[in-house]
C-alpha cells in the first residue's frame, strides 16, 4: 500500500483528497502546514507528496526544494497560479507534475498513480554503469549517480531521463518522445518543458553544463546522449 502526503491548509481540500484516494486502496496522510509536511518526510515512508503552493507558513517551492534535498519521491503541485514561469520555477526545483486549482479530483488520482508508476520503471540490467574512466556512474539498482565520486541527487525525472538516455547512448530523442518516455504521454503541458529537466540534469551531471560531455542538443530535433565520447 502507498502512502501519500497530503499538504494543504485547506481542511475541506484534503479531506475531498483524503477521501478519494483512500478509496482507492491509498494509505494517507495530512499537514496543514510546510514545516510539519517535512517532518513527516523525514520521518520516512512516505511514497509521493501532494503540495499546495501557498502555506502558511513556508511556501510550496520551498518545501519542495528542502524535500529535493533528502529524497527523490515525486512531489505532485497544487497550485493556483498558471504563468509558465510558476511552472519552470516549481520543475527547476524538483517538481514532477502540476494540477491547477479547482482541480478535478479524477484527474489528481490519475496523475499520482501516473507518477507513481514513472517512479518505479524498470531499472537498467547493469549493476554498474561508468563513463569517462569513473567521472560518471550510475547504480542502477540503487537507483543512485555519482559524479566525481560524490553521490549527486536526482529528482525522479530527471532520473528517469537519464536513465532513458543510458538505455540508448548514441540516439537521438525527440522532446515529444522524452515528453511521453519520463513525464508520461498524459503530460498537456508545452514540449519545451523537457528542455527545464535537461537543463536541471546538466547542472548535476556534467563538469561544464553550457559544453555539455553527456547530453547534447540536436538542432531542430531534440537530445543525444553520448557517455563523454565526442558528439
Amino acid at each position: 500500500m502507498k502512502t501519500i502526503l497530503i499538504v494543504d491548509d485547506e481542511e475541506k481540500i484534503r479531506e475531498v483528497v483524503v477521501s478519494y484516494l483512500q478509496k482507492d486502496g491509498f494509505r494517507t496522510i495530512e499537514a496543514d502546514t510546510g514545516i510539519t509536511a517535512l517532518e513527516l518526510v523525514r520521518s520516512g515512508n512516505i511514497d509521493l507528496v501532494i503540495l499546495d503552493l501557498m502555506l502558511p507558513d513556508l511556501s510550496g517551492v520551498e518545501v519542495c526544494k528542502s524535500i529535493r534535498q533528502i529524497s527523490t519521491m515525486p512531489i505532485i503541485m497544487l497550485t493556483a497560479k498558471v504563468t509558465e514561469d510558476d511552472r519552470i520555477l516549481g520543475l527547476s526545483l524538483g517538481a514532477d507534475d502540476y494540477v491547477l486549482k479547482p482541480f478535478s479530483t479524477r484527474e489528481l488520482i490519475a496523475r499520482v498513480k501516473a507518477n507513481l508508476r514513472r517512479a518505479q520503471d524498470d531499472i537498467l540490467l547493469a549493476e554498474t554503469i561508468s563513463y569517462k574512466d569513473g567521472d560518471l556512474i550510475l547504480h542502477p539498482s540503487k537507483h543512485e549517480v555519482h559524479k566525481c565520486g560524490s553521490r549527486v541527487t536526482l529528482t525522479p525525472n530527471e532520473y528517469r531521463l537519464l536513465q532513458t538516455f543510458a538505455r540508448h547512448p548514441g540516439r537521438t530523442f525527440s522532446r515529444e518522445e522524452l515528453i511521453e518516455k519520463v513525464l508520461g504521454f498524459d503530460f498537456e503541458g508545452n514540449v519545451r518543458a523537457i528542455d527545464q529537466h535537461v537543463k536541471n540534469l546538466r547542472q548535476k551531471i556534467e563538469s561544464d553544463p553550457k559544453k555539455p560531455e553527456y547530453v547534447v542538443t540536436v538542432f531542430a530535433v531534440g537530445y543525444r546522449f553520448i557517455g563523454g565520447e565526442s558528439a
